[in-house]
């Protein structure tokens, strides 16, 4: 990983980690050390942001930069002993017959090769409990919709190139959909609110 940091507005650092899996690691290790200062860790595809306030920021630079330098901790993405959350899907969204049509497979097949992706969540972003799940076949990559609509419904299941998602809320959005699963992925009265963290291991199956 690259290790450098950069401080971003007053209460930010941004660390350049190089590659998800080492955001997973620092992910991991952040929270296992469970510093008094930290209020939020954000993970991305190649990057960890941290917030902090109430406390010595040099301090804490000179915590999270330990924190870059140790080895030995792995993050959870794609671990055997990862946390797996089992999402059952109704397969009857109104672009599945597209995406057929543009992978050139038939419906069956489509469905067959989203649930045997070995989904991981890599990061949220986009909107709150918004999870980036990587690992889908590529065979299912297509695009985005041209124009997004303007409301998806919670739930919806989706694809979007190399990526798959389900809608934790009603949205707009311009990523294919292919069903709906009854699965509440975000509530903002539990604790984390989202159900799909960062390196938690996903497996979809037709409800």
């Amino acid at each position: 990983m690259t290790g450098a940091m950069r401080r971003v507005g007053e209460d930010a650092l941004l660390v350049e980690t190089g590659s998800l899996a080492e955001s997973h690691r620092l992910d991991a290790v952040l929270r296992g050390r469970r510093l008094a200062a930290v209020e939020e860790i954000v993970p991305g595809p190649e990057s960890v942001l941290v917030v902090a306030s109430g406390g010595s920021f040099g301090e804490i630079w000179a915590q999270i930069e330990e924190a870059v330098s140790e080895r030995g901790t792995q993050g959870q993405a794609g671990a055997p002993g990862a946390a797996e959350v089992v999402v059952e899907v109704e397969y009857d969204g109104v672009d599945l017959e597209v995406v057929a049509e543009l992978t050139g497979l038939r419906v069956d097949e489509v469905i067959a090769r989203h649930c045997g992706s070995p989904f991981v969540v890599g990061w949220l972003g986009f909107a709150p409990g918004f999870a980036y799940l990587v690992g889908l076949d590529p065979a299912l990559e297509v695009p985005r919709l041209e124009v997004p609509r303007t409301s998806v419904p919670a739930g919806s299941v989706a694809i979007a190139g190399g990526y798959s998602a389900i809608y934790p809320a009603a949205s707009p959005g311009g990523w294919r959909l292919l069903g709906r699963t009854r699965m509440r992925v975000w509530d903002e009265h539990a604790e984390p609110p989202s159900l799909l963290q960062p390196g938690t291991r996903v497996r979809m199956v037709p409800a």
